[in-house]
């Protein structure tokens, strides 16, 4: 990661860890979950190369970012307004947005907040989700899969983080990054998060590596996953808190990136919102959908030059 440079700035209240390198227009990163600055460290390379500043902070409960104890303190609202600041403090009137999993919710919400200062969107895995407002996500989500999906598991505060605390950081990391089962996760009560991998050993796939393992792990040894998991449980909030946009549209220019074997594609009835196009409906500057065959959920990392070629062919347009 040679030349990458790191600081703190204050956003929102908090002290936020930022990892960045180049000079020109700003190309900010948004990670998801359970995932840091880190995950994007080939598009920080590739993009700095092509004459752009690639910015990628660790969001707020993650890595060397404040986490709030409050689980209120992780709403849609929240987060925004951290990356709002972050954008201020770049002394930038706009930046190109690249975003995935919990990163690219919170950039959609950006992208609806505030689409003055998104010059274009380049999302990947998640694709935009309209509010419905006859009922809240997760209780849509039970009712579709039952109380052993992955998200209505992470809804109690503290039962994920003590089945997690079971096995090391490292394997609970591992065992989510190379996971490739598409469709709904679903998470038996016991050994939440490890049915995918019996056997700690298993080889790793050859765009993920022991060092990539243990740098995530030692991050989440010292903060443990709390911060994250509770993006999860406001879910239902932020339901409550946005439906002032209920009905509204995303207007900036957007590409979307996916796996066709991602578990968020192959679940919710999202490739029937896409195929349908209801996606290009609620987002009407939806240019490009690209399903990338046989990548799963990790897609910046497991396809990393595919996707940086994407992103840089998306926004040299602009």
């Amino acid at each position: 990661m040679e030349g990458i440079e790191h600081r703190t700035v204050e956003v929102n209240g908090i002290k936020m860890h930022v990892a960045e390198k180049g000079e020109g227009p700003v190309v900010l990163f948004l990670h998801g979950f359970p995932e840091l600055w880190y995950s994007w460290r080939h598009q920080i390379l590739a993009l700095s190369s092509l004459g752009y500043r690639a910015v990628a902070p660790d969001l707020r409960g993650y890595g060397d970012t404040d986490a709030p104890a409050s689980v209120s303190s992780y709403t849609c609202f929240h987060i925004v307004g951290d990356i709002v600041a972050l954008i201020d403090s770049l002394g930038v009137d706009h930046v190109f947005l690249v975003a995935h999993d919990w990163g690219a919710i919170i950039g959609w919400y950006l992208c609806l907040f505030r689409p003055d200062i998104i010059k274009a969107y380049v999302c990947l895995s998640v694709p935009f989700w309209p509010r419905n407002p006859k009922v809240k996500p997760v209780d849509a989500m039970r009712a579709l899969y039952g109380d052993d999906y992955y998200i209505c598991r992470f809804q109690e505060a503290g039962e994920a983080e003590a089945e997690f605390a079971k096995n090391s950081s490292e394997r609970v990391i591992k065992n989510v990054l190379i996971n490739r089962t598409p469709g709904p996760p679903i998470l038996p009560k016991e050994g939440m998060g490890l049915g995918y991998i019996p056997d700690p050993a298993m080889p790793f796939p050859s765009w993920l590596s022991q060092e990539d393992v243990t740098y995530y792990a030692s991050k989440f040894d010292k903060t443990g996953f709390t911060g994250g998991l509770n993006y999860y449980r406001n879910l239902n909030l932020n339901w409550e808190l946005t439906a002032p946009w209920t009905g509204t549209q995303v207007k900036v220019p957007v590409k979307f990136i996916t796996g066709d074997l991602d578990v968020v594609y192959t679940s919710l009835g999202m490739k029937d919102y896409i195929a349908s196009g209801a996606f290009k409906k609620d987002v009407p500057n939806l240019e490009e959908v690209v399903v990338q065959e046989g990548v799963a959920h990790f897609n910046n990392q497991e396809a990393a030059e595919e996707v940086s070629n994407h992103i840089y062919d998306f926004i040299k347009k602009f």
